[in-house]
C-alpha cells in the first residue's frame, strides 16, 4: 500500500535528515518547474518576487492574502512533490486573519507558512525603517496559526525582524520566545555579520532558517558553513529573479534601450524599478497629512 505524504510531512522528513535544505526563491509556475527539474528538494515562495515579478510592485505590504494564496497554489502545483515554504508576511491582519490565511495556504498545497513580527504594512527585511509589533502581539498570531492548521505536519516558520530596529540581542530573545511558543522553525531576518550569524546559531534553541539575499544586509555564506553551524534551511529569494532582471536589461539594451542610471544598489534598487519611490511618497503623504477640519 502506497502512503501519500502531505506537503508538510514531506518537508518534515527533510528536516529530520542531516544537512542543509537549500530552497531557491520562486514566484511563478515556470520558476517552480525549473527548481523541481534541477533537483532541489524544497522551494521558497518569495513575497518580494511575487510583488515585483507578478504584480510590478515593491515589497512594502501592497499585496493581499488572496493574491498571495493564488500564487502559492500555482507554484505548489507546478512543484509537484517538492515542498513549498511560503511567505505569508504578517498574516494579513489580526489573529483571526492569520487563521484564514493558514487555512487558505494549506488548501493551496504549501508545506510551510512563514509569518513575521513586523507591523502592517510590512517591508522587505533588507530595507530600512522597519516597524514591529510587540512580541506578545506576534505570539497571539503564532498561536492562531498553530491552532488553525488542519494538518499537524504543516510547518509554521516564525520570523523576527527585530535585528534592524532593536538589535541582535532583542532579535535572539524574540526568536527564543517564538520557539517556546511552538513555532517549528525560527527565522532571524537580516543578521549583518558572520559573528551575528554564529550568535544566532549558538543562542537560538530551535531549527533555524536563514535568508541569503544577494546584495542585502546579510553576508553571503557558503552552504557548508551554514550546515556546520546547524542551520536547517537556507532560502535564496533572488536566485531566479536577480538573473532575470539582469538578462532583461541586457536584452533590451541590445535592442537599443537605455539603462536606468538612478537606481540604488541592492534590493532597494530592484524595488525602485517597480515604483518604490512613488509608492513610498503615497504612504508618506497620507501618514503625515493633517486631519480635515470638522
Amino acid at each position: 500500500m502506497t502512503i501519500t505524504l502531505t506537503p508538510g510531512a514531506r518537508l518534515r522528513r527533510l528536516l529530520a535528515d542531516d544537512g542543509l535544505i537549500t530552497a531557491p526563491g520562486v514566484y511563478d509556475g515556470l520558476g517552480a518547474h525549473l527548481v523541481a527539474r534541477c533537483g532541489f528538494t524544497a522551494a521558497y515562495l518569495t513575497g518580494a518576487g511575487v510583488a515585483v515579478a507578478g504584480f510590478g510592485l515593491p515589497d512594502i505590504g501592497l499585496l493581499t492574502a488572496t493574491e498571495m494564496t493564488e500564487r502559492a497554489r500555482v507554484v505548489a502545483e507546478s512543484l509537484g512533490e517538492v515542498p513549498l515554504i511560503a511567505d505569508a508576511d504578517t498574516g494579513y491582519g489580526e489573529p483571526m486573519n492569520v487563521v484564514r490565511t493558514v487555512r487558505a495556504y494549506e488548501h493551496a498545497g504549501v508545506a510551510a507558512i512563514q509569518l513575521e513580527d513586523q507591523a502592517f504594512p510590512k517591508k522587505c527585511g533588507h530595507l530600512p525603517d522597519k516597524e514591529l509589533v510587540t512580541a506578545d502581539e506576534f505570539e497571539a498570531k503564532l498561536r492562531a496559526a498553530l491552532d488553525a492548521r488542519t494538518d499537524p505536519d504543516t510547518v509554521i516558520v516564525a520570523r523576527t525582524d527585530a535585528r534592524g530596529p532593536l538589535g541582535i540581542d532583542e532579535a535572539i530573545d524574540r526568536a527564543n520566545r517564538y520557539a517556546a511558543a511552538g513555532a517549528d522553525v525560527i527565522f532571524v531576518e537580516a543578521p549583518q555579520s558572520p559573528e551575528e550569524i554564529e550568535r544566532i546559531a549558538t543562542r537560538v534553541d530551535a531549527p533555524l532558517l536563514i535568508n541569503m539575499v544577494q546584495g542585502g544586509l546579510t553576508p553571503d555564506t557558503a552552504a557548508e558553513k551554514l550546515a556546520a553551524l546547524g542551520f536547517r534551511i537556507a532560502i535564496h529569494p533572488g536566485a531566479l529573479l536577480g538573473p532575470v532582471v539582469l538578462a532583461g536589461f541586457d536584452s533590451l539594451q541590445r535592442l537599443g534601450g537605455t539603462l536606468p542610471t538612478d537606481l540604488t544598489p541592492g534590493p532597494q534598487g530592484l524595488f525602485e524599478l517597480v515604483g518604490l519611490r512613488e509608492w513610498s511618497a503615497v504612504g508618506d503623504r497620507y501618514r503625515t497629512a493633517a486631519p480635515h477640519p470638522a
